[in-house]
């Protein structure tokens, strides 16, 4: 990890995907107590600093909690990111996406993700993306052992935006998520280009990053039916995590 600051604005750049396997890795197996999002047969590969995961086909269900059933394999930086009173932090990296022998046309039969998920709170603000188009999502999930704090509002929901991948299917795309604390804003980005905005977010003072693997269909007269012999092929770029104090925004 390299951080760098200058003028109210500190950048760092969180990878090291090399160290993956070793006890003093920056990312770990993520999951919840008595459950990981870890595919027994998955191949790891970093190369030129980037990490790629198969898993081919993909094989993890749980019947019983649907966010378990959802991640398949999935890593959870060590770290948390705190987000700067009144400023804004972005988490940006690269992410190309594979799906293989899953349902045409059918995005949530499997998806790659990035995802920041605040486990005080239960928000998490992600990126999912597939073969032909990404989707922004904006929750507030019920995290096992999370209890959000009450609120007036809806408690629980997930507000996905599904678009077309701008440059074409299977192909490296940038994606960039910013947190405005003094606006209470999530923006998300494609390749530099503002794609949604969501206002009046709850506030955030921490996240961790996810990179995962996943699938999004509901579980079925009490059975998981998520997978189906379809595969999935991630590969993710280094992050790019930048704070900006308020004095430092344009």
């Amino acid at each position: 990890m390299t951080a760098e600051t200058t003028s109210g604005v500190e950048t760092i750049e969180y990878g090291d995907f090399a160290d993956l396997l070793k006890p003093d890795s920056k990312w770990t197996i993520g999951g919840f107590p008595g459950w990981e999002f870890r595919e027994p047969n998955a191949v790891v590969v970093v190369q030129n600093g980037r990490l790629r995961v198969a898993a081919v086909p993909l094989t993890r269900g749980n019947a019983m909690i649907q966010i378990l059933d959802n991640a398949k394999h999935m890593y959870f930086s060590k770290e948390t990111f705190a987000a700067p009173e009144g400023g804004e932090i972005s988490v940006e990296l690269e992410i190309r996406a594979r799906k293989l022998n899953g349902v045409a046309g059918d995005f949530y039969d499997g998806f790659v993700s990035v995802n920041l998920l605040d486990f005080t709170t239960g928000i998490a603000a992600d990126f999912f993306v597939s073969n032909e188009c990404y989707a922004t999502v904006y929750a507030r999930l019920p995290f096992p052992g999370v209890t959000p704090p009450d609120t007036d509002g809806q408690r629980y929901f997930g507000l996905f935006k599904e678009q077309p991948l701008p440059k074409g299917e299977q192909k490296t795309h940038r994606y960039r998520i910013t947190y405005d604390h003094g606006a209470a804003q999530l923006r998300f980005y494609v390749e530099d280009q503002l794609v949604n905005r969501e206002t009046e977010v709850p506030e955030i003072r921490s996240f961790l990053v996810a990179l995962g693997l996943m699938t999004e269909k509901d579980i079925t007269a009490g059975q998981s039916v998520s997978c189906h012999g379809q595969g999935l092929v991630g590969e993710w770029s280094p992050l790019r995590i930048t704070r900006r104090a308020p004095m430092a925004i344009p």
